[in-house]
């Protein structure tokens, strides 16, 4: 599970200095349903579909 979540959006509430999320939960969303082929159908700059290894 990952340690930090960045956030380069400064004017955001949960924004804190180091551009770190200081938010209790974090929610994606596809564009396209329930899944997605590529990171631009997500609000996720870290998306990588399943079975690529």
């Amino acid at each position: 599970m990952a340690q930090d979540v960045l956030c380069e959006v400064n004017n955001c509430t949960y924004w804190a200095h180091g551009n770190k999320c200081s938010a209790d939960k974090i929610y994606v969303v596809s564009h396209t349903g329930d899944t997605a082929e590529s990171q631009r159908e997500t609000d996720c700059k870290t998306f990588e579909p399943e079975g690529l290894s």
